[in-house]
């Protein structure tokens, strides 16, 4: 691996160990003994160790390396546990049978978390594509309700892919599902998210979020766009204004800063308006010559595309793609959801 790769994984897990260390010190004895249960504090101290060992292997660039052929572990699965000692070339036909298991566990229960069909919403047409770079997915979709019935549409990328992104996108989403039970602002759900990923779970990957809260009476759009590719709205009927609109991030991604200020933005559709949100996957696919989709390719299907129903949209972008790709191997997870806004 790079020096700078073994540079962010140190600083990850030094963080770790002082958010550990900080949260023994001042937190009253009777209270850690509920957090922690029956494990003991005697769990989290050897915890603390191994977070030392990691941490001075990955200062001499040996985090990583497998003690039977001395190469590098498979990175991945170095996200996935800093404490990999073996390569998986190393692993017994038992050891492989049961992490193939696991995999294909993870894989039915990512399918199963994400929508499988586009829900029926008045005045709303949708449609999503979603498909791994490797198994399993970082990328994130999700259609739901506000507690006040208000619509919700979700995008999100977690850094990387694989699964220790796959994971870290299950845990995402179970905790949005929970904070929109309560909470109908999308700014406010995205800086509760935040601080809850910062001060349990300690990433050492970000993710980027786009949440958006679709009125049907009032045929607005409120959204929180934290770091998140901006997503792309065509005007019907510009009356003098840009046909296009680039929802841009109003906040960062999440992980990146505990105290941060999310705010919101609003935009009023009207029928005929298209909206497309997509993941980087979509502009970053790569082409035989090197080349990157990008933002101006997708501008111009979505100019070409944006009067059509959501499916035969979403339709032309997977075909537009396939096309430019032309069997190139993913570099990043691809996700995308066409949005009609019908009456």
């Amino acid at each position: 691996m790079e020096s700078n790769v073994f540079a962010r994984i140190r600083g990850s897990l030094i963080e770790q160990h002082q958010n550990l260390t900080h949260w023994l010190t001042i937190t009253p004895p009777r209270k850690r003994a509920v957090r922690l249960g029956p494990i003991g504090e005697e769990a989290v101290h050897a915890h603390l160790q191994v977070l030392d060992t990691a941490i001075a292997k990955a200062a001499d660039q040996t985090l990583g390396e497998c003690q039977v052929c001395h190469l590098t572990i498979e990175p991945d699965r170095l996200a996935m546990d800093y404490t990999c000692c073996v390569c998986l070339d190393h692993y017994s036909p038992a050891e492989r049978e049961q992490l193939e298991a696991e995999l294909e566990m993870t894989t039915k229960v990512q399918q199963a978390l994400l929508p499988q069909h586009a829900p029926t919403i008045a005045g709303l047409d949708l449609a999503a594509y979603s498909r791994p770079a490797d198994i399993v997915s970082g990328d994130y979709f999700d259609f739901f309700q506000f507690q006040d019935a208000a619509h919700g549409l979700v995008i999100g990328d977690v850094a990387g892919h694989g699964m220790s992104a796959s994971l870290l996108m299950a845990s995402l989403q179970a905790s949005l599902r929970t904070l929109v039970a309560d909470h109908t602002a999308p700014a406010e759900v995205v800086r509760r998210l935040n601080l809850l990923f910062c001060h349990t779970i300690h990433l050492t990957k970000f993710v980027t979020l786009f949440v958006g809260r679709f009125d049907a009476q009032r045929r607005t759009l409120t959204y929180c766009n934290a770091g998140h590719n901006p997503p792309l709205l065509f005007r019907g009927k510009a009356n003098g204004h840009a046909p296009f609109t680039w929802l841009r991030p109003t906040g960062a991604a999440i992980g990146l800063v505990e105290e941060f200020q999310f705010r919101a933005a609003q935009v009023e559709l009207k029928p005929g308006d298209a909206l497309l949100l997509y993941t980087d996957g979509v502009t970053e696919a790569i082409n035989a010559q090197a080349e990157e989709f990008g933002e101006a390719r997708l501008l111009d299907l979505l100019g070409e595309t944006a009067t059509w129903p959501a499916q035969e949209m979403a339709r032309a972008l997977r075909q537009r793609l396939g096309e430019f790709t032309r069997g190139q191997p993913p570099a990043d997870d691809l996700t995308f959801v066409a949005c009609k806004i019908t009456h």
